[in-house]
């Protein structure tokens, strides 16, 4: 989205930063209570619905002398188990899921202030604690998303390349034993815009290696990283589950009824 002189808004000015950090405090906020809720006995759908009002009401009392001003959730709450990837967020009408103790959850959830997008994931073992420790293979996978984030904060700067970022992961994940999930992207981040044209892919495959436009990284961008691991092939299979979670595109369609088709509905009325 363009400012009124049509230039593109970015954090070289200062309240974009400040709806950057806003939109940030309060996905962070809802993730940590969030977290709080993952125990066994736990609904998902319950943890959707209530990571989805936090946002919605941290937003809501954020400008609020601005009467045109948009902001909610830029992505709904969504919380995986185990082997589900991730965006996973169920309707009332599915069967309910319901946290166990020692399940991998994956969270991730999305709000915006004027357009301007955080998002956040985390990723827990149901149960864990201090005195009760993650080990074994859920260990390795968690600690190696935690590595490859690491990693990224420090190569997702001005002059570096997407593909630097893609080998990092790549090497890390395999010192942990682990795979990288093929083909996920993360995005640059624009204004009213979750998913800008510059790109950042995990374990292409060879097709996607070959099709993939390698880019560099400059000043004032925004990206948001997302680490996918596993302790598996890397490769994501279809599951029982529906879509849920779609996008809203600025597009729109003008239908075109054929005249036989006018004619017909006049008949039937």
């Amino acid at each position: 989205m363009a400012d009124k002189d049509g230039s593109e808004r970015t954090i070289a000015e200062i309240e974009v930063v400040s709806k950057y950090k806003l939109a940030a405090d309060i996905v962070n906020g809802a993730l940590k209570k969030v977290i709080e809720k993952c125990v066994p006995g736990e609904s998902v759908l319950n943890l959707c619905e209530f990571g989805d009002n936090l946002l919605v009401t941290e937003t809501t009392e954020a400008y609020k002398t601005d009467k045109e001003m948009k902001k909610g959730v830029a992505f709904p709450t969504c919380v995986s188990v185990n082997n589900c990837i991730c965006h996973y967020s169920p309707l009332k009408s599915e069967k309910n899921l319901i946290l166990n103790d020692g399940d991998l959850v994956k969270i991730d959830l999305g709000a915006h202030i004027d357009g301007f997008i955080a998002v956040v994931a985390h990723t827990l073992v149901v149960g864990a604690s201090v005195e009760n420790k993650v080990t074994g293979r859920k260990a390795d996978v968690i600690t190696a998303a935690h590595m490859a984030s690491e990693a990224a904060l420090k190569i997702v700067v001005p002059g570096n390349e997407n593909n630097a970022m893609t080998e990092a992961v790549q090497k890390i994940s395999a010192c942990y034993k682990c795979k990288p999930i093929e083909g996920m992207l993360s995005h640059q981040l624009k204004q009213f815009k979750i998913d800008g044209e510059k790109t950042i892919i995990q374990n292409p495959s060879d097709v996607q290696r070959k099709d993939h436009e390698k880019c560099e990284f400059e000043n004032y961008e925004v990206y948001a990283v997302d680490i996918l691991i596993s302790t598996g092939e890397g490769k994501g299979r279809e599951k029982d589950t529906r879509t849920t979670v779609y996008k809203k595109t600025a597009e729109t369609y003008q239908l075109k009824m054929k005249e036989i088709g006018r004619a017909s509905c006049r008949e039937r009325v």
